[in-house]
């Protein structure tokens, strides 16, 4: 049994399948899914887990050279812009339709029971060295 990180044995599993360039989505209770990625829900209850609980433990566990959210999240949910901002100094921003068709080619798609609007973001994954 693991002792730290990420428990669920379906998210731990497919986290450790990614690659370098792999495109993941973390998103909220909302957002459509596309046909293709593997998919690893994880929302229980409207606002459990929160977007910004499940990006914490994902970003303890990825690497991360690239974000991409939509552009609506600064007027629409301040509190995640906020977030991703903090995390993401160069985070990309699209309109919520042009993130949507980018979410297509994600190799995996951890959806949250975060319930604020535009709380989404893809991430690409890095190389440690």
């Amino acid at each position: 049994m693991k002792r730290a990180g990420i428990l669920n044995r379906h998210l731990s599993g497919a986290l450790a399948e990614l690659g370098h360039g792999d495109g993941v989505l973390v998103c909220d209770a909302g957002m459509p899914i596309p046909d293709g990625p593997r998919v690893v829900d994880l929302a229980f209850r409207a606002g459990v887990p929160s977007f910004a609980e499940v990006l914490e433990g994902l970003l303890a566990e990825l690497v991360v050279e690239g974000a991409t959210a939509a552009k609506e999240i600064r007027e629409a949910n301040p509190a995640a812009a906020a977030l991703l901002d903090g995390e993401f100094p160069e985070l990309r921003l699209v309109t919520h339709e042009r993130l949507k068709e980018l979410s297509a080619g994600a190799r995996l798609v951890v959806r949250t029971g975060e319930a604020r609007p535009y709380a989404n973001v893809l991430l690409r994954c890095g190389v440690f060295f």
